[in-house]
């Protein structure tokens, strides 16, 4: 007879675990989106190959460079709070996966019960007890595993939010370390032209008081000299906030940051193609598109545990321990209790219904937004493919006035020097060689700028 209970007892665990297999709801399917060619000007181009498949170490070579994004990357405070974000929702996770599983607790409950009705009754009620109680809500249709599967596409989308915010810091890093090296550069450009209107200034004098020129053109001189020199303390004033901002990103309390010159910073891309690798792959690399289709998965999640939610749910509790109204019976007084419990869903003027059709809205925003994301970065990517491109052509064209500006520049002096023209010539000179030199400079940090955009539109600079 016992051995009858325990094939009937089996018997039912086997049913409940077939039961428990069952899961209703729609699984997900990622969107079917027609993605367009990353390069229509070379779509010849290697297919599998791309610029963001490589380390962001090999893009910048600047070793100083190298060492401020390593900082950055473990010492900012928005990488550390992703961090922590990615351990709540682990464990988060591993509460939901409990839910799978029967829950046991222990009981242990001493009580004392007297009464003395009269004042001649008395009568003393003890009462110990010991037990193991075991809850499980079986799993019929889904409805724990659809949360489940909520956590682990949250714990997922964390990882690439967090994988996001690392491409997202290594190009800040990157374009406020090459913003910085520029701004040196442009108070270097300066302070050399403060000494050539100084220069200046004082040859209009010598000139002047010599009877050669009129007093104009040595008042022009000063007035050229007070204007270039209103240029360094907004220089310096915005070198000191870039440096904090660096420092900032950094983790850190502002200091001083160390960099090179803008001639030392290499461009090993400047005359090479891109590759792109195919479109498909885009939504692979990016990881900001990976976290809005994994909010997708768990908006989808959420809609099967709503439907699910339509459908009644089964509960069994066990208890089984020892109770006794006396301590030396306590051992010797086994009690037990089994229980199941069928709650169905039977009226609730239509709440279950609304709260699925709610779920499914929800979830037809989250595919407009995944497929939002997704057009966004191939907007990105053509737009940091243009501008690299053309960021070359600035460059160049740059390059041409400064070369001629300065020839300009020279001939004017000498021309000066030996009374071919007048000094407001030779003024109009200095600030074309002036401003052709700061071009030049913009356009050099335009390209590593431009560098920077390209490779944080493909997704690249997260793989450690």
């Amino acid at each position: 007879m016992k051995s009858y209970k325990i094939a009937l007892y089996t018997g039912y665990c086997l049913v409940l675990m077939l039961l428990a297999s069952c899961k209703l709801g729609k699984e997900y399917v990622r969107p079917d989106m027609k993605l367009p060619e990353l390069n229509r000007e070379n779509t010849a181009e290697a297919d599998t190959v791309s610029f963001a498949d490589m380390p962001w170490w090999e893009v910048y070579g600047d070793t100083i460079l190298q060492g401020l994004i390593r900082k950055t990357l473990d010492q900012n405070k928005d990488m550390l709070t992703a961090q922590a974000k990615i351990k709540e929702l682990a464990a988060l996770k591993r509460v939901d996966l409990s839910k799978l599983f029967p829950q046991i607790d222990g009981k242990l409950y001493a009580d004392k019960d007297a009464e003395n009705y009269g004042g001649n009754h008395y009568k003393s009620s003890p009462e110990l007890t010991g037990k193991f109680l075991l809850s499980w809500e079986v799993d019929l249709w889904g409805n724990q595993r659809w949360g489940l599967e909520k956590s682990k596409a949250q714990l997922l989308g964390a990882m690439d939010n967090r994988q996001a915010l690392q491409v997202s810091l290594v190009a800040q890093m990157a374009q406020s370390y090459f913003e910085l090296v520029a701004l040196d550069h442009r108070l270097k450009i300066v302070r050399q032209t403060l000494r050539a209107r100084e220069e200046g200034v004082r040859l209009a004098k010598i000139r002047f008081e010599g009877g050669l020129t009129s007093e104009t053109s040595y008042q022009q001189a000063q007035v050229e000299l007070a204007r270039t020199a209103t240029l360094v303390p907004d220089l310096e004033r915005s070198i000191s906030e870039k440096e904090n901002e660096i420092a900032l990103l950094t983790g850190n309390f502002p200091y001083q940051i160390p960099r090179v010159e803008l001639e030392q910073i290499a461009s090993q891309w400047a005359d090479k193609e891109i590759p792109m690798g195919l479109s498909s792959a885009l939504l692979e690399r990016r990881p900001d598109i990976r976290a809005a289709e994994k909010t997708l998965m768990a908006a989808n999640a959420e809609v099967g545990v709503a439907f699910t939610n339509l459908f009644p749910k089964l509960t069994l509790t066990a208890q089984y321990g020892l109770e006794s109204g006396e301590l030396q019976d306590f051992f010797r007084s086994p009690a037990h209790f089994l229980s199941a419990n069928l709650l169905a869903p039977i009226f609730a003027m239509g709440r279950n219904r609304a709260q699925l059709k709610a779920k499914k809205a929800a979830y037809e925003q989250q595919v407009y937004q995944y497929e939002k994301q997704v057009i966004i970065a191939f907007k990105e990517v053509r737009n940091a493919l243009i501008g690299f491109n053309k960021s070359k052509e600035v460059f160049a064209s740059r390059k041409k006035l400064e070369d001629a500006a300065y020839s300009n520049n020279k001939l004017a002096n000498l021309q000066y020097l030996n009374g071919y023209i007048s000094y407001l010539d030779v003024l109009d000179a200095q600030r074309g060689y002036f401003d052709a030199q700061l071009s030049m400079s913009d356009a050099v940090l335009g390209k590593q700028l431009a560098l920077v955009q390209l490779y944080k539109a493909l997704g690249g600079g997260w793989t450690n």
